[in-house]
């Protein structure tokens, strides 16, 4: 690349454009295209990552803080499903820094402490190793912002060479996972203005998306993206490089440019005030206590401001976008500690309802939300995430999330104001739902000719019979018949209160006839277990699953048949020692490294956790529990992954990574408040001002639970809960409002 005046390079003249009165040279750049794997390759998406995110920027990088040349791994900078670097590098001398020590706790900053190789200066004299140290601090705040201290601790004066290098191909997040294209926009020729770097692309949609990089001073050269610097240091003296990388997308501009250490404060004060206005939980167990910070800090870090609310990302890196069925466990999962997230999803996905019919989408009148993106191949409808509805299981869920969240709030207004999407969900339900008028919700496996299941496994191979064959549409998953039923017990409640007395009567009756058929046509007596589903034939699809524990969950199993389901669940097919499986590891169809057919969930394992306490099963909910704490003490920061493969506790020391698995991800980070109001028995009424605390149990590895700030309708509660041998207390601390707690044994 030539700075900005600078003779052009010999040969024949590149082609120029002019966008928003700039002129732009075309990239020489080879367009991306061919044939390709469909998913990012596994050996690739092993390699050990950090993440920073702050609204809808964010920034995948190695362990080091760089992106290496290519992106692979998924790595680079993103914004709107679309990669601005592909390429963020730094050396010395040409070589790598030597990494002492990083951290990124807070989720929007890292920080890193290097030393060098030894090396050659500009000068051409010779550097020791270990001579110099550089700290790195890296944060994203409305852009990229990037500090690098370098201190000499050697004898000599030296001139220290120093490059950064940066590259950007723009991809939409498809083709980082796979996706590949015959045709693509036109990268353009980089500019250099001063100290103003400027990599750009002009989309098949007509969109122009930039990358601009500022420095704090003007480099010494620039070519092929590498921007070369050098700090001249006598001994002891310290110099400070500093750059920023802002975004520009459809609809978008560069945001204000911020002093360093202002921008940085500004963003921890603002996870600071929602964090207050938070639940507070402190334990005697610090491990668990980092395990609950760290769920707080990786839900705070997926908020993301949109059009429609703001709402947290499923999971980094490969999926931040909103999901409906993610939005929806989330806010059901964090109603203990922050209702503001389950009230912003009911919004962000009553603005999006369906209100038309598009089958290659799956949208329907009434039919909620499954997937938006917002980059170029959704722009240009090249995918049908403008958004989709291909999700079965979102709008029961909708429906069930609006239910909890007046549960907590005693809000009924907000459900009053909901009348008309609820009626349209459940008219979607009872009419575009139940395909073939037999009573249960169900779904086509094929859509434009293409496996697409719709429940929360979604693998192709993901709902299997006993044989390992694939099942046949539509398919009418157990664990949505369930959610169905859930829905209407909860809505005929508020509709009663409301004074609807028809429409409560109504609800009641359907979620009762749903039962009955529910435990005629799914419980397979051989098993003793619930089917996976019925498919396209009305057969049992009947590898035994997890679904089972969502079914529990939700109380559509008959009570007889309910200590059956819950051995098996806890037997050593199912649970791994450190989780329930996804699938039993007898069934045919099993694999520990998979999505659907083996893996292990922590957001799956709070919803069975959940419903075992809830039907008394304590033991057994704590176990899972245990399980789950325990597989977290073996990752950083405490963090729980998306999932992890199914190999038995007893065949590994620690829990098998998943090759492709977010970190963070919404669901995992909530699981850890919906398995702690489990524990603790926590059952709001608030629209009677009751909290009902329901035999809280704690764990053997936990003696004492204090709980701030619960917020119940227009009350709060302070309670501490102290475990005493085999039986655990409960000390009303300090109340405001006219809640009253009541102890239910």
């Amino acid at each position: 690349m030539k700075r900005s005046g600078s003779p052009a390079d010999e040969g024949a003249e590149r082609p120029a454009m002019i966008v928003g009165g700039v002129r732009y040279q075309v990239s020489a750049a080879e367009p991306r295209g061919g044939s390709g794997a469909e998913r990012v390759v596994m050996s690739e998406s092993r390699k050990s990552r950090l993440t920073i995110k702050e609204n809808e920027l964010f920034l995948c990088m190695d362990l080091v803080g760089d992106v290496p040349d290519g992106g692979a791994a998924g790595l680079g900078l993103y914004f709107r499903d679309t990669r601005y670097l592909n390429r963020l590098e730094m050396r010395l001398g040409g070589r790598p820094p030597v990494l002492l020590a990083w951290t990124a706790e807070r989720g929007y900053a890292a920080g890193w402490e290097y030393t060098n190789l030894q090396l050659r200066g500009t000068d051409g004299e010779r550097i020791p190793q270990a001579s110099i140290h550089m700290r790195r601090t890296r944060f994203v705040a409305g852009r990229l912002y990037d500090r690098l201290r370098v201190r000499n601790y050697g004898h000599s004066t030296v001139q220290l060479p120093v490059e950064l290098s940066f590259g950007a191909d723009y991809a939409d997040m498809f083709e980082v996972r796979g996706l590949r294209l015959r045709d693509r926009g036109t990268l353009l020729e980089p500019r250099l203005d001063g100290k103003r770097l400027t990599l750009a692309y002009m989309g098949r949609d007509g969109a122009l998306r930039t990358t601009v990089v500022e420095f704090d001073r003007e480099p010494e050269s620039v070519s092929e993206g590498v921007a070369r610097f050098t700090l001249r240091l006598a001994p002891r003296e310290r110099a400070v490089l500093r750059y920023t990388v802002d975004v520009t997308a459809p609809d978008t501009s560069l945001d204000a440019q911020g002093e360093f250490n202002l921008k940085l404060g500004g963003v921890r004060r603002s996870r600071d005030r929602w964090s207050a206005e938070c639940t507070e939980v402190f334990t005697d167990n610090e491990q668990f206590t980092a395990m609950l910070r760290r769920g707080q800090e990786d839900l705070a870090m997926l908020l993301s401001d949109t059009p429609w609310g703001r709402v947290p990302m499923s999971g980094a890196p490969w999926f931040v976008a909103p999901f409906g069925r993610d939005l929806e466990l989330a806010g059901l999962q964090t109603l203990a500690l922050d209702q503001r997230l389950a009230v912003g999803a009911v919004r962000a996905l009553t603005r999006l309802q369906a209100t038309d019919t598009d089958e290659e989408r799956g949208a329907a009148p009434g039919k909620i939300m499954h997937e938006l993106r917002r980059g170029e191949l959704a722009a240009l409808r090249r995918i049908p995430h403008w958004p989709s509805y291909l999700s079965i299981d979102s709008t029961p869920l909708y429906l069930l999330l609006i239910c909890e969240t007046v549960m907590w709030s005693g809000d009924l207004e907000f459900f009053e104001l909901l009348r008309e999407p609820i009626l349209a969900a459940l008219e979607w339900i009872d009419r575009h739902g139940d395909m073939d008028g037999d009573g249960f919700v169900e779904y086509p496996e094929r859509v434009a000719g293409q496996i697409v299941h719709q429940g929360w496994r979604n693998a192709r191979d993901a709902v299997v019979h006993a044989d390992g064959s694939i099942a046949e549409g539509p398919i009418a998953l157990a664990e949505v018949q369930a959610y169905v039923y859930h829905a209407k017990r909860r809505l005929a409640r508020l509709f009663g209160q409301l004074g609807d007395v028809d429409r409560s009567e109504q609800l009641q009756n359907e979620a009762e006839t749903l039962k009955r058929r529910f435990n005629d046509r799914f419980w397979m007596e051989d098993e003793q277990f619930v089917a996976m589903a019925l498919d396209g034939h009305k057969r049992q699809v009947k590898t035994p699953s997890s679904t089972a524990g969502h079914c529990l969950n939700t109380r559509i199993i008959d009570d007889e048949l309910v200590p059956v389901v819950v051995r098996r669940l806890l037997s050593s097919d199912m649970f791994s020692g450190w989780g329930v499986r996804t699938m039993s590891r007898n069934a045919r169809a099993y694999n520990p490294v998979s999505f659907s057919n083996g893996s292990v969930w922590p957001a799956d394992n709070s919803v069975i956790a959940y419903g075992l306490k809830k039907l008394g099963y304590a033991e057994e909910a704590n176990r899972i529990i245990t399980g789950i704490f325990e597989s977290a003490r073996h990752y950083s920061d405490m963090r729980l992954p998306e999932l992890f493969c199914g190999f038995t506790r007893q065949s590994m020391a620690r829990p098998v990574s998943f090759p492709m698995a977010c970190t963070p991800s919404a669901t995992a980070a909530g699981s850890v408040f919906l398995m702690l109001q489990g524990m603790l028995g926590l059952y709001p009424a608030a629209e009677d001002n009751i909290l009902y605390v329901h035999s809280p149990a704690l764990p053997k590895w936990l003696t004492d639970v204090s709980v701030t700030n619960l917020r119940i309708g227009r009350s709060s509660v302070n309670l501490r809960f102290r475990r005493k041998g085999n039986q655990t207390v409960l000390a009303v601390r300090d109340k405001q409002g006219p809640v009253r707690v009541v102890v239910v044994e």
